[in-house]
């Protein structure tokens, strides 16, 4: 089953970003047991070659999703091109945005077609084929990480051709004003998120400061954790290692 079909059933997911453009994190990574990576295009220096070589390096061992740069057509395209199963776009902020970024993903709505990309198995698939193929794996997940999104959080679950909301917890604190990502403010707007998606029956993902919160809120009704980053894994396991040889 794909990342697209396991996030419709509400399968619990786990994954994390990748901030090195390097193919040698995403081979690693793709061993390690985890549902899925995030290339983060968004904050890490990532251009169209780097998501390519990443994208080629995962692509048969883990599904790879990208956030994007941002909401447009062209970086949406970049993505699902390359070969990417999915992409994470930042700062939806309204339904209209919403239906932007769904239409970009898919043929038929607003996506370009070319049939000699990675996506298309560089011109072995027919165009009936490839189309088919996108309609059943691209999977497009809109990032809800501002306070103008909470106005409309109920249209933007409901749109079509959305497959999950995520929330971007930290952008989110600093949007609302909030003095951490625990701050009750930031909590509140995160189950009304949460709770928008399980009426409208749109699957919801996180970030979360803490691993060890997952269970409280997969209760709630999330199921795509995105946790941590190649960054923080290897902060942590040097300090894991010192700790462990008696440097402190």
């Amino acid at each position: 089953m794909g990342l697209k079909a396991r996030i419709a059933a509400g399968d619990a997911l786990l994954g994390t970003f990748v901030k090195t453009p390097h193919p040698h994190i995403v081979e690693v990574l793709a061993t390690c047991g985890l549902d899925c990576l995030a290339l983060d295009a968004e904050h890490a220096p990532f251009d169209r070659r780097d998501l390519d070589l990443c994208i080629m390096a995962g692509r048969g061992s883990i599904p790879i999703i990208v956030r994007t740069p941002d909401s447009s057509a062209e970086s949406i395209l970049n993505a699902l091109d390359c070969g990417a199963e999915g992409v994470l776009v930042p700062h939806v902020r309204s339904a209209l945005v919403a239906r932007e970024v769904a239409a970009a993903a898919h043929y038929g709505k607003g996506r370009g077609y070319a049939g000699s990309t990675r996506a298309a198995r560089y011109g072995l698939a027919s165009m009936a084929e490839h189309k088919r193929g996108s309609a059943a794996t691209s999977t497009v997940i809109a990032q809800i990480e501002d306070a103008e999104a909470l106005d409309e959080i109920d249209a933007i679950a409901a749109v079509e051709g959305i497959d999950a909301l995520f929330i971007g917890r930290i952008d989110l604190t600093i949007s609302l004003g909030g003095d951490g990502p625990d701050d009750p403010l930031v909590v509140s707007a995160c189950e009304r998120i949460v709770a928008a998606c399980v009426a409208a029956r749109r699957p919801v993902g996180m970030f979360l400061p803490r691993a060890s919160d997952v269970p409280q809120w997969r209760a709630r009704g999330a199921s795509l954790f995105l946790l941590g980053s190649d960054h923080s894994f290897m902060r942590s396991g040097v300090a894991s290692l010192r700790a462990a040889a008696g440097f402190q």
